[in-house]
């Protein structure tokens, strides 16, 4: 084969006692994509934050077309033509695309925008990229804002592009386009390399798939020479089922009521637009969308956290066979009609979770008002603590470690087996596996299979398509804050959710069933 376009030969990182990457090697061709696979906190990102310089490596070393060179900086980066794209974007939201893409150069002479437009339009079109170079940052979509960060590394000469994640935010339609461009750019003889999780995505856009697991380098495979079951028991280290076991719902009754539900922020921007549904008993409601369509804000309206200025949230009560209305009232008085609603929010430890207490303390937040005394009881809580943390392998040094020094990972596993400990009537989960491996994510999906066959309604918002559609009975479609379509989870497909996200602007009802 032709010498490769980068090289990684033994690379180390540690960040105090943790070991981030263990001798890695790695090699990536010109006119290939790899796919850079590994379980949440394989050192995946740290790697090839590495090459981009944004860490400098503790131990190896790192060839350019057969060159040994040293990365100190972003800016040696870019000298040996290497870009990488993170998953957060880094723009100015009141400049243009095109002013974004020129930011920081050194250029000599005069500074001519309508060169760098040009010459953005002479880029999109070698790739068949869709962008405007005027339009403003905070005009536009997520995958716009994508583009532009994408152009930005090809603007400066880029043949080595490393992207992270890039999938995570997109719609299917989206995604597509994407590929559909690094295949042009591959064409063009560009080094490409993909830190994701989605093993579907991998097969489907990779040449060849290399694997890290606890820091450590596993092995490289053809991608058309392998499957998920093999990919998956390389990042894991053992065989594990990627099967959801959805079972039919029974004795399923309306528990929740949504009706013309409208929401503001501060600001008098409309973000829930007469949003109307039915959760039941024994079913899983999945809730889909593009990012910002209002999925976070309708959990928190049915939560009692955000405030609702107009429409109705009804509640059926199993244990007294009345109906309450949960409009206007505090997480505390809806707590107290008997209406357990379980809510896992999208920021753990923002909403969630205290960083500085213990595992225990935190068990505690759910049931403290319970307490006559003025000491509290903290028997029970330790011992969901200990539960929690075997039934979820909850990685930590013990109970009585603080929150934060947990992985991102590990955190959600406590919130999410707190939550269920609390024997909810409705359950509402947002994204509660954004950020746990493979094999922990199929642990709570199982889990919400078991809340869901105990009778309780669940409300699952995710941001997987393949996972929604495999997980959830129904699945209501949000875009631009308002209800584009609710499907059958068992006839639907990734195209029809898809088009339906990216609807709102018509302002339809969509292809609604009840």
């Amino acid at each position: 084969m032709s010498t490769p376009a980068i090289e990684l030969k033994n690379i180390s990182k540690t960040f105090g006692s943790i070991a981030a990457n263990k001798g890695v090697n790695l090699t990536v061709y010109n006119g290939e994509i790899l796919s850079l696979l590994g379980e949440n906190g394989s050192g995946k990102t740290t790697l090839m934050n590495m090459i981009s310089g944004i860490y400098f490596p503790d131990a190896g070393h790192i060839y350019i077309d057969g060159k040994e060179v040293v990365i100190r900086s972003p800016k040696d980066a870019f000298d040996h033509r290497i870009g990488m794209i993170h998953q957060h974007f880094k723009l100015v939201d009141i400049f243009t695309a095109a002013e974004n893409i020129v930011l920081g150069l050194e250029e000599g002479g005069r500074f001519n925008i309508k060169e760098a437009e040009n010459k953005v339009r002479e880029i999109s079109t070698r790739y068949g990229f869709d962008i405007d170079p005027t339009k403003k940052i905070y005009e536009m979509s997520v995958s716009e804002k994508q583009t532009v960060e994408i152009i930005k590394v090809l603007y400066r000469g880029a043949n080595i592009l490393i992207l992270d994640e890039p999938t995570a935010v997109l719609t299917p339609q989206e995604t597509k386009k994407l590929f559909a461009v690094l295949r042009k750019m591959k064409e063009d003889g560009k080094a490409i390399v993909i830190i994701t999780h989605k093993l579907h995505e991998v097969l489907e856009i990779s040449d060849r798939v290399s694997v890290l697991r606890k820091g450590e380098y596993i092995g490289t495979l053809e991608t058309a020479n392998t499957d998920e079951s093999e990919l998956t028991e390389m990042m894991v280290g053992k065989k594990i089922s990627l099967n959801i076991d959805r079972s039919e719902p029974k004795d399923s009754v309306d528990r929740l009521e949504i009706n013309n539900l409208d929401c503001i922020t501060r600001d008098g921007v409309k973000i829930l637009d007469n949003i109307s549904f039915t959760v039941k008993s024994g079913e899983i409601l999945g809730i889909a969308g593009i990012a910002g369509s209002g999925q976070k804000e309708l959990l928190e309206s049915i939560a009692g956290l955000q405030k609702v200025r107009n429409g109705e949230i009804i509640y059926h009560n199993p244990k007294t066979g009345s109906t309450d209305s949960l409009r206007d009232k505090t997480p505390m008085q809806i707590k107290e009609l008997g209406v357990r609603l379980s809510f896992v929010p999208e920021d753990r430890l923002g909403m969630g979770l205290v960083g500085n207490m213990d595992i225990i303390d935190n068990m505690m937040l759910r049931s403290y008002r319970k307490g006559k005394s003025v000491f509290l009881n903290r028997k029970k809580p330790r011992s969901l603590a200990d539960k929690i943390i075997t039934d979820l392998e909850v990685v930590t040094p013990s109970a009585n470690t603080p929150i934060r020094r947990l992985s991102g990972g590990n955190v959600q596993k406590v919130l999410v087996g707190r939550e269920i400990s609390a024997a909810p009537t409705v359950l509402m989960v947002a994204y509660p596996v954004r950020g746990l491996d493979i094999n922990s994510s199929y642990l709570i999906y199982n889990l919400l299979n078991e809340q869901k066959e105990k009778g309780v309604a669940v409300i699952f918002v995710g941001e997987d398509l393949d996972v929604l559609i495999e997980l959830c009975d129904r699945i209501l479609v949000l875009s631009s804050g308002r209800v584009s379509g609710i499907v059958d989870g068992r006839t639907t497909d990734k195209s029809e959710i898809g088009l339906l996200m990216t609807k709102g602007e018509e302002g339809g009802e969509g292809n609604v069933e009840e």
